[in-house]
Order: C-alpha cells, then sequence, then structure tokens
C-alpha cells in the first residue's frame, strides 16, 4: 500500500497430469483451467476408487490438547515442513501461539499475539498493518501464510486481524524459502483458521466490553453432523473500538466455515470458505518534535536523538514527542482505510496405499483494499507547524492456485524414510490504482484543522505473477534417536508489469517481464540425545526480491533476487513428568544484495544484512494451578558494505530490531468452589531506530498486564487491565515515513465473558 508508493491402478496424479497436459507458452488463463480440469478429474477418480465406509481409520490432525507440554513442542507446524512434524521433530526454531494460549493472555489481534512468541515484536502502522520483526528482519521480509497460502509481500497485502477466528498462529524463524518460496528471508508466520473436529458439537459465544469504546464478539460451532463422516466447523468474530487517538475509530469482523467429508477409510475431502472485512479511520502517527520548540510539553523517554526532516529539510536537533500530541489526529475527515477479502478452498487427502498418500490443496483469493489519507506528518522547525501531505492507492488481487503433495513412507537401508514432493502452481493478478499527485498543507501542531483530501488525479499500474514450484523433503531415521532432514525447492516466478500516468501513456521502461528461478533449501537434524532431549541444527537458504516487492518493482530498480543463508543450533528438553520444557536456540543469518530505504521513498545499496542472536524459552506447570512462562531473545542484527555517496550506513542496526526482546508470565489458580484464577505478564523491548541512518531511537520500554478470572460452570468472567503502569512509549516507527512514530497504547481495562455449550 502507502509503501508501495512506494500407483495405485486408476489413480492419477495431479502433478503428471499438469506435467503432460500444460504445453509450452501456454497462457496464464489456459494454465489455470488445465489446473481446475485436472484437480476435477483427480477428484472424479478417486471418488470412484473409494467405497464409503462406516468409520474413517485416516490419523486426525492435531487440533485439540496441542499444549499437552508447556511450550506447545507438540503442535504440529504446517509452516515448517511438508512432513507432518510436530515442533519437538523440526530441526529449525518454531513458536507456536495456540488458541488456549491467545485466550489464556487476552490476545485479541494478531499483533498483539505475536509478541508472545520469543523475539517477535510487531506494529499496525496503517501503511503496513500487522507488520512483523523477528531474528532482524521485518516487513517483506517475513512471509505472511494464511493456512499454508502466501497471497503477496506482508507489507502489501496483510492486514489488522483478530484471532477470534484462529486455531493457532506458526512463527518459522530464518530463511524459509523452502516452505513458502520468496519473501522469506526473515522466515514465514502462519495463521491457521479453526478446523473442523470429530466428536460431540462444541459450542462458544463470548463477548467483551473495555476501554476507548472497545467491544469483541464471537461465536463458534463445530462437531460432527448427522451425516456419517461429515464434521464442521463455523466461526463468527465482531471488533470494533474508538481507538486512544482522537477520531480513529475501527471495525473487523471475519467469517470462517470449513467442512470435512470423510467418504472412506481412506478417502477424505474438505472445503473452506472465509471472508473478512475491516475498516478504520486511521491513525498515521505522531510527528517527532523539535526539543526546543516543544519546551516544557516535550516528553522524556518514548525517543531520543537528532533529525533533520527528510520531508522538509528542516533540522529539528534533539527531538522529542510533544505531550499535547499524545492523542492528536492528524488525518484527513474524509479518509478511508478499509479492506475486503475472499477464500474459498477445497482438496482432498488419497491413501492410495498403505505407503502413499496423496494431498490436494486448490484455492482462490480475492481481496479489495483502499487507502486514501493524509499521511506524512513532519513538523517544520522553521514554521513550528506540521507539514502534510496525501496519498491515494487501492487494490484488486485474485490469486488462484492449487498445492498437491505424494507422501511415501517406507525403508531406505532397512530405516524408516519419509519423502514429500509438492508441486505449487499460482496465478495472481494485482491491479493498483494510485496517486498521481499529492496534495499537502500545513496546520498547527496542537489542534489542527484536519480538512480534506482535496484533488485526486489516478494513474494505473499492474502486475501479474505466474509462480510454478516443484519441492521434495525426506526424513531418514538413521537411529530411534537421530533423524535426517532435507529439502529442495525449484521455483519459477514470471512477473509482467504495466504502469501508466494519469494520462493513460505508459511510463518509460514499461511495460516489462521478467523471470527468475531460485532454486532454495534446507539440511538439518534432530537427535534425541536422551529421553526428553533433543538436539537440532539447520543450514537453510531464502530468497526475496533485492528492492520493494514483485507488486511494485520498476524497471528501473533491480531486478535480480537477493540471497540469504542460516546457520542454527538448539537443544529442546521436556522433563518433570512433562511438567517442564525448555529450549535454546542460537543463529547467524547473512542476507546478499540488499536494497533498503534510506528514509523517505528512495533506496540506496546495502550491500549485506547480517544477523546473529540467541533465544531461550522456559515454561513450567508444577502443578494444576500453576503456570509460569518466560522467554528472551537478544539478536545483533546490522548492515555490512552500506556505502553510498555522502555517507555510509554499515554497522547501522536495520529499523524496528530491538537488540534485547523479553516476556514472562505467571497465573495462579485457586481451588474455589468457583474456581478464581489471577495472572500477570510482563514484556521488555529494548531500544529501537526509526530509519537506516540510527539517529532517532526509540526508546526502550516495559509494560505489564494483569488479569482476573472466575469459572462459573461452563463460563469464564474476566478482568483485565493492559499496560497497568500507563507506560508512553514508541511501539514501531516506518523507514518510509521517518518524520512520525505510531505510540503504543495506553492503560486500558477490558471485562469479558466466555461460555461453552
Amino acid at each position: 500500500m502507502a509503501h508501495q508508493k512506494r500407483s495405485h491402478g486408476r489413480s492419477i496424479l495431479f502433478a503428471d497430469i499438469v506435467r503432460r497436459r500444460i504445453p509450452n507458452g501456454a497462457s496464464p488463463a489456459e494454465h489455470s483451467k488445465l489446473i481446475l480440469i485436472s484437480f476435477a478429474m483427480s477428484l472424479v477418480l478417486a471418488v470412484h476408487a473409494s467405497p464409503v465406509v462406516a468409520q474413517s481409520t485416516l490419523p486426525e490432525v492435531i487440533v485439540k490438547g496441542a499444549r499437552d507440554t508447556p511450550l506447545n513442542t507438540a503442535a504440529p507446524v504446517d509452516s515448517a515442513s511438508r512432513l507432518g512434524l510436530t515442533v519437538r521433530e523440526s530441526p529449525a526454531s518454531v513458536d507456536v501461539v495456540d488458541e488456549e494460549t491467545m485466550k489464556a493472555r487476552g490476545y485479541r489481534s494478531v499483533s498483539e499475539a505475536a509478541q508472545g512468541a520469543v523475539g517477535v515484536t510487531a506494529g499496525d502502522f496503517p501503511a503496513e498493518p500487522a507488520a512483523f520483526s523477528m531474528r532482524g528482519f521485518t516487513n517483506s521480509q517475513i512471509n505472511t501464510l494464511y493456512n499454508g497460502i502466501k497471497v503477496g509481500p506482508q507489507n502489501m497485502t496483510s492486514r489488522v486481524m483478530d484471532t477470534g477466528n484462529l486455531e493457532r498462529i506458526e512463527f518459522l524463524k530464518g530463511p524459509a524459502s523452502l516452505m513458502s518460496g520468496e519473501g522469506a528471508a526473515g522466515g514465514a508466520i502462519n495463521f491457521v483458521t479453526k478446523r473442523p473436529h470429530t466428536g460431540p458439537i462444541e459450542n462458544e459465544a463470548y463477548g467483551s466490553y473495555g476501554s476507548f469504546n472497545t467491544i469483541r464478539a464471537g461465536f463458534g460451532s463445530g462437531g460432527s453432523t448427522p451425516v456419517q463422516g461429515l464434521d464442521y466447523r463455523f466461526d463468527l468474530t465482531r471488533s470494533s473500538s474508538n481507538g486512544f487517538i482522537d477520531d480513529t475509530p475501527s471495525t473487523n469482523w471475519q467469517l470462517s466455515s470449513a467442512l470435512d467429508y470423510r467418504l472412506s477409510s481412506s478417502f477424505k475431502l474438505f472445503g473452506a470458505f472465509e471472508a473478512k472485512r475491516d475498516r478504520a479511520s486511521a491513525y498515521w502517527g505522531t510527528p517527532l518534535v523539535s526539543a526546543a520548540a516543544s519546551g516544557a510539553t516535550a516528553t522524556s523517554g518514548i525517543v531520543s536523538g537528532t533529525y533533520v526532516s527528510n520531508f522538509n529539510g528542516t533540522n529539528l536537533g534533539p527531538v522529542t514527542i510533544d505531550n499535547r500530541t499524545l492523542r492528536t489526529n492528524y488525518n484527513v475527515f474524509d479518509n478511508s482505510n478499509h479492506a475486503e477479502e475472499y477464500w474459498l478452498r477445497g482438496g482432498f487427502e488419497w491413501n492410495l496405499s498403505r505407503s502413499l498418500t496423496f494431498r490436494e490443496h486448490l484455492y482462490y483469493y480475492n481481496a479489495n483494499r483502499e487507502w486514501k489519507n493524509n499521511e506524512v506528518v513532519a513538523f517544520n522547525a522553521v514554521t513550528g507547524l506540521v507539514d502534510r501531505e496525501r496519498f491515494f492507492v487501492a487494490h484488486d488481487q485474485t490469486l488462484a492456485g492449487n498445492k498437491s503433495e505424494l507422501q511415501w513412507d517406507g525403508k531406505v537401508a532397512g530405516r524408516t524414510n519419509r519423502l514429500v514432493v509438492g508441486l505449487e502452481l499460482s496465478k495472481l493478478d494485482f491491479t493498483r490504482p494510485g496517486a498521481a499527485n499529492f496534495p499537502d498543507d500545513s496546520v498547527t501542531l496542537v489542534d489542527p484543522n484536519r480538512g480534506l483530501y482535496g484533488p485526486l488525479i489516478v494513474q494505473q499500474q499492474t502486475a501479474r505473477i505466474v509462480n510454478t514450484a516443484l519441492a521434495a523433503e525426506d526424513r531418514l531415521k538413521v537411529t530411534d534417536a537421530l533423524s535426517l532432514i532435507a529439502g529442495l525447492r525449484y521455483e519459477e516466478i514470471d512477473l509482467d508489469r504495466t504502469s501508466s500516468d494519469a494520462a493513460g501513456l505508459d511510463r518509460a521502461g514499461f511495460p516489462f517481464s521478467k523471470t527468475w528461478r531460485p532454486t532454495t533449501g534446507r539440511v538439518g537434524f534432530t537427535w534425541d540425545i536422551v529421553r526428553g532431549t533433543t538436539l537440532y541444527g539447520q543450514y537453510a537458504t531464502g530468497a526475496d526480491v533485492s528492492a520493494n516487492s514483485l507488486f511494485l518493482l520498476g524497471a528501473t530498480q533491480p531486478l535480480f533476487l537477493t540471497r540469504s543463508r542460516i546457520v542454527e543450533a538448539g537443544v529442546r528438553q521436556l522433563f518433570w513428568e512433562r511438567k517442564a520444557e525448555w529450549s535454546l536456540a542460537v543463529f547467524d543469518i547473512e542476507r546478499d544484495n540488499v536494497y533498503a530505504a534510506q528514509g523517505g521513498r528512495s533506496l540506496n545499496i546495502a550491500g549485506r544484512q547480517l544477523s546473529d542472536g540467541v533465544e531461550l524459552a522456559a515454561g513450567v506447570r508444577p502443578s494444576m494451578e500453576w503456570n509460569v512462562w518466560g522467554n528472551v531473545a537478544y539478536t545483533r542484527a546490522r548492515y555490512a558494505d552500506y556505502d553510498f555517496t555522502g555517507g555510509s550506513f554499515s554497522g547501522n542496526r536495520p529499523p524496528n530490531v530491538p537488540r534485547v526482546v523479553a516476556n514472562a508470565g505467571a497465573s495462579y489458580r485457586f481451588g474455589t468452589p468457583a474456581p478464581v484464577e489471577i495472572g500477570a505478564t510482563v514484556r521488555r523491548v529494548g531500544d529501537r531506530f526509526n530509519t537506516d541512518a540510527n539517529t532517532v531511537k526509540l526508546l526502550a520500554y516495559t509494560v505489564a498486564d494483569a488479569y482476573a478470572a472466575i469459572d462459573i460452570r461452563r463460563t469464564r468472567l474476566t478482568f483485565r487491565v493492559r499496560n497497568l503502569t500507563d507506560e508512553k512509549y514508541a511501539i514501531w516507527g516506518d523507514p518510509f515515513y521517518p518524520d512520525q512514530i505510531l505510540l503504543g497504547a495506553p492503560r486500558s481495562y477490558e471485562m469479558s465473558a466466555l461460555v461453552k455449550f
């Protein structure tokens, strides 16, 4: 968006159909038609070959009870491997924040939930809602997945999302292109919606009311239907808030539904439909202000450093946040920030034999997004006013694709082996009308006359991306304790881009086409050295676009992919009769040929981006009453060979990357007739920088939350206080908008009720 200006008998395997039926030079439309035809043929043959039986013997995916260890390491992680591995069996660092954890800690949005994972920070700057930072990388260097499907660069496609419809969120750390392809230099975050389960129907409803007129409500239901083998899941969530900044109301609702239908002991169909809509009057940030101009109303503890405005060129000198602007909205009255998204997914799982399983996943996604706002808020040290600038952009995006996997379970040299071969095909069309003019004005720092957007002239851009990927992943159990795991992915990315001016004339260098063929992979191991203790290690690679994103890449920008790699080792231990668990990971990451935002809208070559560090997490449940947990991450991220005319940023830290992030929490449940539970969490985030120049520092902060809950039969009532000490802090800074920062929420209160029936 605004950055954005910135084997068996008659079976026919899908991969073989595609190979035989798609001719060389087929158009994207023919490509999509053949995907659908091939899928239908596979489905018809599968149903014809599979007689209906009364009871399914296919293994169930673990949906409930994943938290049978304090750190969720028994949870399956779709984003980390195709092999069906749990966290403990993976050779990489993966954190799982599951539904139970989100409810217990009061995580309402995915950005809040991310902050419970080890070393992850997040911000909801409206130019890139639900932006994340982990292991020294941010934004589009981290792939965002929805049920394992990538829809585009995070800083273009992510939206604020409520957690009410989610079963879990998976955080895969470090280069992860093996699983999700281009863009995963820093890792991948996978949002998994709730799925059907076999068994009695379970319903739940919840509602809450809190500060800033914040309201949440939701209903969910799932279980087995009277139709033999048919299970369902349905969830509807709505949330709204007036916001802690003046005149920033928002609403967010999401519907998700899914069916699983087991036609036989060897064949299961599934289908899902999801719809999501969010609307907001956005808060675009609070301006950095000259400390001299602010005087007695200057704050301390939020920002420090000196700054020369990227927007108006005035020298602010030492900067601060003016105390009178902590709730000020500088956006225009007729602003717009909204999106609608629709998902349709379906497929099947077919046990062809004892050793062969075929999985098919077909999907279609459509999104419409729009931003019409005043986005730049820059204090002018000469006039004492705040200079503003408008921007408009909209997205019309469609994505259709297919993921096919063939799994073989057998023996290699007498050793247990699992091999999965996957074929992924997708076609993405992206239309982006955007502003051709940028109306601007100046307003007072305090009580600004917000005005209206003004005249708008529109120009057009489009992108079409056809993606084909072939991947293979294998796990060989050398012994009962030692497993070797390796994977390789070959990807072909075909891009067609157009860009025209307001008169409809092609811009210089457009249209153009480009094809990339990256090969990425991973080799690793897990070794159970003693019962409950596992060592693991990996070497993995990733690839992503050197500048901007595939959606916006210009003909004059670097048209090559960067390369990244990670070397990682760690240990996980589960002990004390599964009541206690800890994990430790050390990593070293390097990303080459990087282009980065120097500040504002310009890009500089940064050469290399380096990151190394250590992560530690622990949890203990000594009894049914107690739950204690904590994690800490230290990350040393910096640029190298980042030289340009007039200076060098080599050695500087990338924006929004703290050296230290730590979380801790505890809860205790009293054994009273109506059980009462109390709990608290504390979070420490270290200093971060606003831009590559590292001249403005977002100062470290500590935030504590607390709650008390009572259970009355199947109803839980909770009272929660967030930011107990009313800490004033900067939660995020966008390097494309370096004149402003995003403030964190002040102290707030919430009452909620959850009932299961």
